[in-house]
């Protein structure tokens, strides 16, 4: 987990494509690469299974989706499922 305050380094696409491809083209193990890039051995695994996932570099945003601009109608037919959805737990509530 990160420190508060902590730098990250940030290597660039070109050097993740060098890498994969020194490791998936010409068979040069993990250690040897992290070593020569002077890079944390757990970093170039991470390169690796980002590249194997389509290069897949990218971070993946994180947190909830943002919903669309929503109109009165949306807004409508929400309130009529919750209205739905409210008389059935009473519903359910009573049948105990």
């Amino acid at each position: 987990m990160a420190k508060k305050g902590q730098k990250f380094n940030k290597i660039s696409l070109e050097t993740k494509l060098e890498i994969c491809k020194k490791h998936f083209e010409e068979y040069i193990p993990e250690t040897p690469l992290a070593r020569e890039y002077n890079l944390p051995i757990g970093t170039v695994r991470y390169i690796f299974n980002n590249y194997k996932i389509e290069y897949g570099f990218q971070r993946k945003p994180t947190g909830r989706p943002k919903e669309k601009d929503l109109t009165k109608e949306d807004y409508k037919e929400r309130y009529e499922i919750l209205k739905k959805y409210q008389a059935f737990l009473k519903a359910q509530r009573e049948r105990k």
